[in-house]
């Protein structure tokens, strides 16, 4: 910038008020290049001018680009925050902090009218409606929405319903109302005052305030038992139920804990995180993380305020009192600031901090793998030079046994896709064609039998496949594979699981990779998803198992009978559910009873029944 420039400037920046406000730098296009907040106005901007050096490179630049300098008056500190962070959102400025919070939130409405209707919107309008959010998964609020829906019937209608013309008769139900979702108050069928009763209870949900609708309906509930409309009272009870369930979704910390807003920040180089947390009944109702890209160095006070006036803004409403990690510099009109340092307070900041390093944390693996420029391809290339393959193997697969003292022999296949698991193609198998625990008649079984149905039904081979154990191991797959003419088409090896040890076909001396290798840590991987997998299909078949003996130990019922249940039911679980009835057509009357009994003698004989 030139000297007679910045001359003209100095000058402008002495001629402003001693007033809060706003000041736009606007460069020689006129276009605002930095939007900023002062408690001074006059000593802020001059201080742009006035300093011999720069800190930051960036600011630099900035006042090398300021031709003109316009500015706002307001009454307090806090006004100048909020109307920085909306001028930011309209112009946009270059050297501004950036929030990274791009997505449209979604909202809860209850819309401002007569039998007002309770939906979804990513679009909040003050027209005197009641808007509840922003929630940040829309998940969560179709959750929220049928939790409504199965409590209250409401209508969905979008008819003009006045007292006028529900008396003219001008709509008619429709089948909403004819299964039970609604109960016809565009016909009279249903009072505004017993309407607009379930309104208010839905508002305090959506408040987080479960205690005074579940007060109200125990009340209801024991009023109508008393009355002996015990169909009613089922129907109440059926409510607290899901009332229950809702809550329990929440992270509940301290009842006593009506209303909070909290904030956490971590402070970067270039960036920082916040996550906000709102509290409401001591459960955390909502949850919200925004990235601000710093430009100029800005001070973190500044940021986290600016982050605090940006949530707050787009709240309905905002919570009296907001915990912060630190103390702020400016003042929020009508809200407390606290700083905890112990308690239920300080627990709540800790875990807005966690989810705020979570988001961090994300943030970092990502950039890992968009720098490393494909972290799958670049894995298997170093798996297929670690284990001298002539492919890269982005099909591998992995068996493992599972029995004890042969009972219940099983195994598994894992299937990894660009070296990550493909749980769709995963498979179990039970061993038909060995007695007793032969592991490794077992394995030649099991490999025989994968490959062979691949090769059947011209699938993909795998490039890899590794076998959990050692050289006796190996040596059964490999067998298989030789008898199916697949050798030099699949490379096989095993992992034993003492020392890591590498085994390959025909070669005594094993390889052992580093401990820290991402070859050895993707091998190690893929033999941990087969054992588990595999572990988990023994433990199913021995619970089958015993099941099935407890069954047929049933006086009068016999092998076949149980296979004719399982046949029919498939569990355990499902056959004592069934009902007399469903049993008898399937094994019969008589033995339907005797396994009803049964099943009502075992119930009795358990502690506490």
């Amino acid at each position: 910038m030139d000297n007679p420039e910045r001359d003209v400037l100095m000058q402008t920046a002495k001629a402003l008020p001693e007033l809060p406000g706003v000041y736009l730098f606007r460069n020689q296009d006129r276009k605002v290049i930095y939007a900023g907040k002062a408690r001074n106005l006059r000593k802020r901007v001059s201080s742009y001018f006035t300093r011999q050096r720069f800190d930051n490179n960036k600011l630099k630049v900035l006042v090398r680009q300021i031709r003109t300098i316009d500015h706002i008056v307001v009454d307090s500190e806090s006004e100048a925050l909020l109307l920085e962070n909306n001028l930011i959102k309209e112009y946009k400025p270059r050297y501004n902090v950036l929030l990274k919070d791009d997505k449209s939130f979604p909202y809860i409405c209850i819309k401002n009218e007569q039998f007002p209707r309770v939906f979804s919107t990513r679009n909040p309008v003050k027209d005197g409606s009641l808007w509840f959010g922003p929630y940040t998964s829309i998940q969560m609020v179709r959750t929220v929405l049928e939790l409504i829906r199965d409590l209250y019937p409401l209508r969905t209608c979008n008819y003009r319903l006045t007292d006028d013309n529900i008396a003219s008769g001008k709509f008619k139900v429709c089948l909403e109302y004819h299964i039970g979702n609604c109960r016809g108050p565009c016909e009279g069928r249903q009072t505004a005052s017993d309407y607009n009763e379930n309104i208010q209870q839905i508002k305090d949900i959506l408040k987080g305030n479960i205690s005074s609708v579940r007060k109200f309906l125990k009340e209801k509930m024991r009023v109508l038992a008393e009355e002996h409309a015990f169909e009613d009272a089922q129907y109440i009870k059926d409510k607290l139920a899901l009332l229950e369930k809702y809550q329990s979704k929440s992270t509940v910390v301290n009842p006593s804990i009506s209303d909070l807003d909290v904030f956490s920040f971590i402070d970067g180089k270039n960036h920082a995180v916040s996550n906000f947390l709102k509290v409401v009944d001591g459960a955390v109702v909502q949850s919200r993380t925004l990235e601000i890209r710093k430009v100029l160095g800005e001070d973190k006070s500044d940021l986290l305020a600016l982050v605090m006036a940006e949530i707050r803004s787009g709240q309905f409403s905002p919570s009296r009192e907001a915990l912060v990690p630190f103390p702020l510099k400016i003042e929020l009109p009508g809200v407390r600031i606290t700083v905890p340092r112990k308690g239920d307070k300080k627990r709540l900041l800790d875990l807005s901090h966690r989810n705020a390093r979570y988001y961090l944390n994300e943030k970092e693996k990502k950039s890992l793998a968009s720098r490393t420029g494909g972290t799958s391809e670049r894995l298997l290339s170093q798996v297929m030079k670690d284990l001298k393959l002539v492919d890269i193997p982005v099909l591998i697969e992995c068996f493992d046994n599972s029995n004890i003292q042969g009972k219940n022999p099983v195994a598994a296949c894992v299937v990894f896709r660009d070296g990550k698991p493909s749980k769709s193609e995963y498979r179990h198998y039970n061993i038909k064609t060995v007695s007793g625990p032969d592991d490794y008649a077992s394995m030649k079984e099991v490999v025989t039998r994968r490959y062979s149905r691949l090769l059947q039904e011209e699938r993909d081979l795998p490039v890899l496949v590794v076998i959990d154990g050692g050289k006796a191991q190996l040596g059964a797959a490999t067998s298989a594979i030789d008898k199916l003419g697949l050798t030099g088409r699949i490379n096989v090896i095993a992992i034993a699981k003492r020392l890591e040890e590498i085994f390959f076909p025909g070669d005594p001396v094993p390889l052992y990779l580093d401990k820290t290798s991402e070859t050895l840590r993707l091998i190690q991987h893929l033999r941990n998803e087969a054992h588990r997998f595999s572990l988990m299909f023994h433990r199913t078949k021995r619970s089958s198992e015993f099941a099935r003996s407890v069954l047929e130990a049933v006086p009068g019922l016999g092998r076949r009978t149980v296979e004719k249940l399982y046949e029919k039911f498939k569990t355990y679980d499902a056959i004592t559910d069934a009902g007399i009835d469903e049993l008898a057509s399937v094994i019969g009357k008589s033995k339907a009873r005797l396994l009803n009994d049964y099943f009502i003698k075992s119930n009795d004989s358990e502690p506490g029944s």
